[in-house]
């Protein structure tokens, strides 16, 4: 495996791997790491901090504000775009198709071997954030993964349909059948590019985004997808049992509307908050929720002095549980 100089310029590497599956199949994923000149020399005697980023659908890695954020807490910093993602993306292949969240588990799992492989002597501490439907993937990885991860950290995560568990189980019965017969088949469902209007430099946001990685619209849904998110919330509803510390930073109101409105500026307009933030109960047995006034679905693609307050809380909470 060969370290290359990455998209994001000085500072970065990524490197392109392929994983074998449960299932055999072979794919593509592609780790980033922060090698900074001036890292943090913050450390554990004897040990290694480390955190692994997994980004939502439709998106990939390209947040340079928060490598340099966990780098200043002393970790050293990575990201995954998986398989059907940003970097991993391939000619003839489906953007963000996957049709089981846990055909995510080989590339992370290798991506973690690789992290634990590049530093110096010693073990270290992997730490696991996600976002999005990267926060149900990391979730769901962590909890079928015990003792591989010291602390878990989700980015608005896509843990329950909006409104409640009967909207999914709804959804499921249409669902289900289709993508069990034709699971590439694309589901005609409505298109809102507010999100992406929000956090792109090229409509009214701060962002500079590769439209190739993170489409406005984002990728088409298709069934055997939407099928893989419903089954992972229902594991999430049942209970996942997490034994490290969970942080869930959510913004503290939703804009679900068809039509775009200037609330869209503040608040999470892909995902139902409240129904997050209750599901966030379910995770584990150590879970914050801290709700950032004013914050976007990402929250830490809000405006900065938003990024501000959720940085601070964060850094609190890591002060708290990665000492």
């Amino acid at each position: 495996m060969e370290w290359q100089s990455d998209i994001l310029g000085p500072g970065f590497e990524s490197c392109t791997f392929e994983a074998a599956g449960g299932d055999g199949v072979r794919r593509r994923a592609t780790l980033v790491r922060f090698t900074p000149p001036d890292a943090s020399d913050i450390r554990i005697a004897g040990s290694r901090r480390a955190v692994l980023f997994l980004h939502g659908w439709s998106d990939y890695f390209f947040n340079i504000e928060l490598a340099r954020f966990w780098d200043a807490q002393g970790f050293e910093f990575f990201a995954l775009d998986m398989h059907n993602h940003g970097r991993s993306l391939q000619p003839g292949t489906h953007g963000g198709y996957v049709a089981d969240l846990g055909n995510y588990d080989a590339e992370i799992g290798t991506a973690a071997g690789m992290i634990a492989e590049s530093g110096g002597a010693g073990p270290v501490q992997l730490a696991l954030m996600g976002h999005s439907t990267g926060g149900l993937v990391a979730a769901l990885w962590a909890s079928r993964n015990p003792g591989a991860v010291s602390q878990l950290v989700l980015n608005s995560p896509w843990l329950e349909m909006h409104g409640s568990a009967l909207v999914r189980r709804a959804a499921w019965t249409m669902v289900e059948p289709i993508a069990r017969l034709r699971p590439e088949a694309v589901l005609r469902l409505p298109e809102r590019g507010f999100y992406w209007r929000s956090i792109s430099s090229s409509a009214e946001g701060e962002w500079t985004l590769d439209a190739a990685y993170r489409p406005p619209l984002a990728f088409p849904v298709r069934a055997a997808w939407l099928s893989a998110i419903l089954a992972g919330q229902a594991r999430v509803a049942r209970g996942l049992g997490i034994g490290v510390p969970v942080l869930v930073l959510l913004s503290a109101a939703s804009e679900n509307g068809m039509v775009w409105n200037e609330a869209m500026r503040r608040t999470d307009a892909v995902l139902d908050v409240n129904t997050i933030a209750a599901r966030a109960m379910s995770l584990g047995r150590s879970v914050t929720v801290e709700r950032i006034d004013g914050a976007l679905h990402d929250v830490f693609l809000s405006r900065a002095d938003v990024r501000a307050d959720a940085y601070g809380r964060l850094a609190k909470w890591i002060r708290g549980y990665a000492s």
